[in-house]
């Protein structure tokens, strides 16, 4: 059975979303709890099974260059505006097992010490009539015992919140009442927040882990004050990275997967006292895929495809170069779905000593 119309939390009565945390969100089995993992294993972001064994379907699960941990991986979106999804909606539970957590829930917490009475009592009440009745929250259609009728048939999609949204009111603001969806069927429209193909893409893009690649250098961490320094990255080292967000359970599978595919490299000399080749700073990916060009004899008085020169000695220090890649972000899914994402970026920093050449006049 599916609905056709939304079942939502009242924003004017905070009891009701009182009543609802005791039931749902105080040990939630669909609430997304990340774990780490290393590069290129596979690794699962949602609920467990509770101590009956009932398993919370609703979970992601990555796998190649996945951040371990659990972070937002070494990527940096270059769009600030864009942002991964701060939760969603993804199948729970079947009927039966959903019905058996509820009931549980609902009698522990009339039970616990002092009960619940008044309006976070009433409020509890109407959750489940919602799930034990023909008639559901106000005049929206609720389900009958739990539609243990059609057991096998669909699932109970609930609310997942995404650990990595830094805005606790974003993250929680899926607060709808699970929902039923029938196997091979898309959840009815007005859930907007419902997991898509897209919104995986963007969740393996969050927990994309980019390689740490030092630039090398010509002359190696120490160089002379106005000598041209070769700067490049071998295609061996450099390449496309990829990761992958799926959703497997019985009547629902969807997967996304995002490619990074590296585009240029920016030199920051950490100083102001230093020239960049080319002048921008960003040196372009060649044909075979790496960037800039590696030194070799007989090329000192050529002038670097991709590199600096130092103005100025580093003194009793060093300079902080600094190495930025830009990748390109596209992503392929389920249905065939695709598209582009915005760019990402990722840099790291090293130590460059920076030497002057004495002369001495007789």
């Amino acid at each position: 059975m599916n609905r056709s119309r939304r079942t939502t939390l009242s924003t004017s009565t905070a009891a009701l979303t009182l009543a609802l945390s005791v039931l749902l969100l105080a040990e939630p089995a669909y609430a997304a709890e990340q774990t780490g993992n290393d590069k290129g294993a596979s690794t699962d972001q949602g609920g467990g099974g509770d101590e009956n064994g009932i398993y919370a379907a609703a979970r992601v699960q990555y796998s190649g260059a996945v951040a371990k941990g659990g972070s937002s991986g070494n990527v940096t979106f270059s769009d600030v505006n864009w942002t991964p999804p701060p939760c969603w909606y993804a199948p729970y539970l079947g009927a039966e097992d959903f019905k058996e957590k509820m009931s549980k829930d609902i009698a522990t917490a009339k039970n616990s010490p002092g009960g619940l009475t008044g309006t976070p009592g009433a409020a509890i009440g109407e959750v489940e009539r919602h799930y034990e009745d023909e008639y559901g929250w106000t005049d929206t259609p609720g389900y009958k015992n739990y539609n243990v009728e059609n057991n096998g048939k669909g699932m109970f999609w609930a609310g997942v919140e995404n650990p990595n949204e830094p805005d606790p009111l974003k993250r929680s603001s899926c607060t709808d009442l699970p929902f039923w969806v029938d196997n091979g069927e898309a959840p009815p429209p007005q859930y907007e927040e419902a997991i898509t193909p897209e919104m995986l893409a963007a969740l393996a893009y969050q927990h994309m882990q980019l390689p740490d690649t030092e630039v090398t250098l010509a002359p190696k961490a120490t160089t002379k004050v106005n000598l041209p320094t070769w700067a490049w990255l071998d295609e061996a080292v450099f390449d496309e990275v990829q990761a992958t967000a799926a959703i497997n359970v019985p009547g629902f599978n969807i997967q996304a997967t995002t490619t990074a595919k590296p585009v240029s490299l920016k030199l920051e000399p950490g100083t102001e006292d230093a020239e960049t080749y080319p002048a921008s700073g960003v040196c372009t990916i060649n044909a075979d895929g790496s960037i800039g060009e590696p030194f070799a004899k007989g090329r000192s008085d050529e002038t670097p495809p991709c590199g600096l020169k130092y103005l100025r000695s580093s003194g009793d220090g060093t300079f902080k170069l600094r190495a930025t890649i830009t990748w390109e972000i596209a992503w392929t899914g389920t249905g065939g779905a695709g598209g582009d994402l915005p760019n990402g970026t990722f840099g790291n920093s090293q130590d460059v000593t920076v030497q002057e050449i004495q002369a001495v006049n007789r």
